[in-house]
């Protein structure tokens, strides 16, 4: 206790040396609603002391001054929560005060401070929030928070005060954004490190005051930053991690470090100790197996169909450490790391070299070594000596054993060697094709006859696979119904045949529709006017880049698709007479080697074919790459949305 008030006294000196105003003259000075237009929230100070002990043991003090702007803010501030794990962290909501905009201050009674369940869906670890009613506020009113924690995010766990010391024992880490959804007058971070311990820190995306001082056998970093305004966000933008100002601090040498602790910390466990059913059922499943392919794709998609994604807290062992094969096997569910130590068992049952490996799903891992993961999966060694990473989290009825919709994404393999960060490489958009064939006969009275084969791979079968592995059987008919009524509302299905879509590692996706639309097109004795059926956005869930609002002009930040891409559409129309292709305007071609487009229309006599061709390169984009993707995705719909027009030869 005496530790923890001289650690609050620290922190209290540390802001008035930051803040040398009184709270009440800092609330006054702070600005109104009128200095904020559109802002709900004013932040008028964010304060975090940090203290290490040898252990690793962090003890965390959090001073934070909000100021009201609006009735919604008032609203949304009625109450005060903080979410933690308490099998890793101890949170103490220490004091509340409302300063009131006509002067009043009360300090609420923190014996109404309430400790419950978190909300949970799929992963069900025992999380928790602690929370304080603040009542009826007003616009102009303040609220301070003083907060303490001790602990961390991740959970390896012993007895007492030694499940609060982080899984890599000695060593501290933080990642601390320096970004916010509201006004913040003043962010200030300081962490107090024995001296004796190597410390790595960068500040990313911006710029900040910093300074690092001895004290008392410890060095005290601390970082400012001033004026920070709310981080404005673009439609299907990059993480804002991965772009808004933050700071990663590190005692961990390197990511060798840390590839060397994952091995053992799991080896150690004996997460990937096979079982005698373990064995039965890997000679099961490649009893029919002939080359190493075969095998790794056979156990991945077994541990990826077959294990559920449901997690359920096991106590000591979550986190890093993976649950054991037996566990896994008799549970049949858990989250990726269980998925991926399921695989790891087999697979070395089936007498493979197999690891885990961390990665990071949806945004960059930085080249400071702190623990910027939030996903598990294998990797396994071939016999030619390379490493393969595979996921069975993300394979689930997905024809690639790594997801490509995690292509550009580090990730760290624990290997008794150890590793270094790596990147998972860029898939080749054929490897994710998305092809429309269509041919067609149009009728004097304006009906559409004629019939389409869809055929897609990679991510791109994904999505439309989805239309049924993600549907009841009885509803397999009417999804491939709707995809054609989204086009053509009148259209009716004279067939249809999609073979078997559970049959995934047999072939890729192959759908064949015959249909009829009556008054598709708008025939007189001069002119018909129509937009061939097959570009006109058939099947668009399976082109994800033609959601993108191409309205933006620019962009200041990268932008994500679902994944690299090949699209081919081509479809050949009989006219019920000849006659002359209208000017259409558009560019045939543009692009270069990241995202292209090629297009023809041409008219025979009374056969019109038209065709597109579509190759986006990547998953993840600069912001220099909208220009050439925006034009891309904009003559793809200049196909889907103009209707061609031909004058008939009389």
């Amino acid at each position: 206790m005496i530790k923890k008030i001289l650690l609050l006294g620290i922190s209290l000196f540390l802001l008035q040396a930051a803040f040398p105003a009184s709270i009440p003259e800092l609330i006054k000075n702070s600005g109104c609603s009128a200095d904020y237009p559109n802002q709900h929230l004013l932040v008028i100070f964010d304060s975090t002391s940090v203290d290490m002990q040898e252990s690793g043991l962090s003890f965390y003090h959090t001073h934070t001054l909000y100021k009201i702007l609006s009735v919604k803010g008032a609203k949304d501030f009625n109450v005060f929560k903080y979410g933690y794990d308490p099998l890793s962290a101890y949170v103490d909501i220490e004091k509340v005060i409302i300063y009131r905009k006509n002067g009043e201050i009360e300090e609420l009674d923190m014996s109404q401070v309430y400790d419950y369940p978190a909300p949970a869906r799929m992963i069900y670890w025992g999380a928790r929030e602690k929370m304080i009613e603040i009542g009826r506020l007003e616009p102009g009113d303040a609220i301070e928070v003083f907060l303490f924690k001790k602990g961390y995010t991740y959970a390896l766990l012993q007895d007492d005060d030694d499940k609060y010391i982080p899984p890599m024992r000695g060593h501290f880490y933080d990642i601390v954004p320096f970004w916010s959804s509201d006004p913040l007058l003043c962010k200030y971070y300081s962490v107090a490190i024995p001296e004796d311990k190597l410390v790595q820190y960068r500040f990313y995306n911006g710029t900040v005051e910093s300074s690092a001082v001895l004290e008392d056998g410890k060095m005290h970093y601390t970082f400012i930053k001033k004026d920070i305004m709310p981080f404005e966000r673009e439609a299907r933008m990059v993480d804002p991690s991965d772009v808004a100002p933050k700071l990663l601090i590190s005692t961990s040498p390197d990511w060798y470090a840390k590839s060397l602790w994952f091995y053992n910390v799991n080896e150690d466990y004996g997460s990937f100790e096979s079982t005698p059913e373990i064995d039965k059922k890997v000679a099961e499943i490649l009893a029919d197996a002939q080359t190493e392919m075969d095998s790794i794709s056979l156990l991945t998609h077994w541990a990826a169909d077959e294990i559920r994604y449901s997690g359920i807290s096991m106590g000591p062992g979550e986190g890093y450490t993976l649950h054991s094969g037996e566990m896994n096997f008799t549970d049949r569910c858990g989250v990726c790391k269980d998925k991926a130590g399921m695989l790891i068992t087999m697979l070395r049952a089936a007498g493979f070299e197999s690891y885990p490996a961390m990665t990071m799903a949806g945004s960059r891992i930085d080249y400071i070594p702190a623990d910027q993961f939030n996903h598990s999966v294998t990797v396994v060694k071939l016999r030619n000596g390379d490493y393969k990473i595979l996921d069975p989290t993300w394979v689930p009825f997905l024809r690639e054993l790594w997801s490509s919709a995690e292509q550009q994404q580090n990730y760290l393999m624990g290997l008794p060697e150890g590793a270094d960060l790596m990147e998972t490489p860029i898939s080749a958009p054929e490897n994710h094709f998305f092809r429309i064939k269509g041919k067609s006969e149009l009728l004097e009275n304006g009906t559409l006859k004629g019939e389409f084969t869809l055929t897609a791979e990679g991510q791109s079968d994904a999505t439309i696979r989805r239309m049924f592995t993600g549907n009841y059987k009885s509803e397999w008919e009417s999804s491939i119904e709707e995809e054609l009524l989204k086009v053509a509302p009148q259209a009716e299905i004279i067939s249809m045949d999609f073979g078997k879509p559970y049959a995934y590692q047999e072939d890729h996706i192959r759908i064949t529709v015959k249909y009829t639309i009556p008054d598709y097109a708008f025939v007189t004795d001069e002119e018909i006017i129509f937009t061939p059926l097959v570009v006109a956005n058939l099947f668009k869930r399976g082109m994800s880049h033609m959601y993108f609002d191409t309205n933006l002009e620019e962009r200041k930040y990268g932008f994500r698709d679902r994944c690299s891409r090949l699209v081919e559409l081509d479809e050949t129309i009989k006219l019920p007479q000849k006659g002359t292709l209208v000017a259409f305007d558009f560019d045939e071609q543009v692009g270069n080697e990241i995202a292209s487009f090629t297009g023809k229309i041409s008219l025979d006599g009374n056969s019109l074919s038209v065709s597109e061709k579509v190759t986006l390169g990547k998953r993840v984009y600069e912001a220099e790459d909208w220009e050439m993707f925006r034009k891309v995705v904009q003559n793809q719909q200049k196909f889907a949305e103009t209707p061609l027009v031909i004058q008939l030869n009389n």
